[in-house]
């Protein structure tokens, strides 16, 4: 039996896919989402240049988790699949992320150098686990 109640995907862009942005797995209170590269709202992958790719990425992942009803406040892990890595391009998304993640509680993170990324054009993925806030109840209710 495939119960798939225990989901419920998050998508928040136009384009078709065949994979969810997102997922929140339900009663965990756990977000977890697919890799995001830097496309605009229409799905369109931005390349004028690696910081607006990496800014793209960002606000693709800002996008999703809207959708799921978190921000970045809720990130707790950061993972990114980089093509070519270089000193020049971790100065970039630090930079960037910068303007995205908290310095106070920065999430747990890991960089990870490739040689390319499926869609050859895209040089940054990343991807994050969140944490779904509990409301908090009285004692009893």
């Amino acid at each position: 039996m495939n119960d798939t109640s225990a989901l419920r995907t998050i998508n928040s862009y136009a384009k078709k896919s065949s994979f969810s942005q997102g997922v929140i797995l339900m009663g965990s209170g756990v977000f977890v989402s697919s890799g995001h590269v830097g496309v605009d709202e229409k799905g369109d992958l931005v390349t004028s240049s690696l910081e607006d790719e990496v800014i793209a990425v960002f606000e693709s992942l800002r996008r999703t988790l809207n959708a799921a009803g978190l921000g970045f406040q809720h990130v707790a892990r950061v993972s990114y699949y980089i093509a070519n890595l270089d000193a020049e391009v971790m100065d970039v998304i630090r930079r960037v992320r910068a303007s995205y993640l908290s310095a106070e509680t920065p999430p747990a993170s890991t960089a990870v150098g490739i040689t390319r990324l499926p869609d050859s054009d895209a040089r940054v993925e990343v991807e994050v686990i969140a944490v779904i806030p509990v409301t908090p109840t009285k004692f009893g209710e």
